[in-house]
């Protein structure tokens, strides 16, 4: 079963950082650009920042330029969403998602083939 799975979600508080991580299973995720988005509370789902299969190409949310990070570590199937300097505006439950269609050198938010089911990020004081 091709299966995404979100974990290092939590509580943290305002200025804190976490570290979210989407493990593969079923699949490789070699060829696959990856994207993460959220959904707050009574808003619409958004992307936040996509990884290419090439690992070469980032791209980010403005709202989150300069604080989150994402990088993927193909040897162990995961792709990693570094975030810091946490604002409770970033509450949410984080999604990654699979694109396999895209080109090697690209990513973007539309598009995506698989999902998972989400983690909850929490910032609060």
């Amino acid at each position: 079963q091709l299966q995404l799975v979100e974990s290092g979600g939590g509580l943290v508080q305002p200025g804190g950082s976490l570290r979210l991580s989407c493990a593969a299973s079923g699949f490789t995720l070699d060829y696959y650009a990856i994207g993460w988005f959220r959904q707050a509370p009574g808003k619409e789902r958004e992307g936040v920042s996509c990884i290419s299969s090439s690992g070469n190409t980032t791209n980010y949310a403005d709202s989150v330029k300069g604080r989150f990070t994402i990088s993927r570590d193909n040897a162990k199937n995961t792709v990693y969403l570094h975030m810091n300097s946490l604002d409770p505006e970033d509450t949410a439950v984080y999604y990654c998602a699979a694109d396999y269609h895209g080109p090697p050198m690209s990513c973007s938010f539309h598009g995506m083939d698989y999902w998972g089911k989400g983690t909850l990020v929490t910032v609060s004081s």
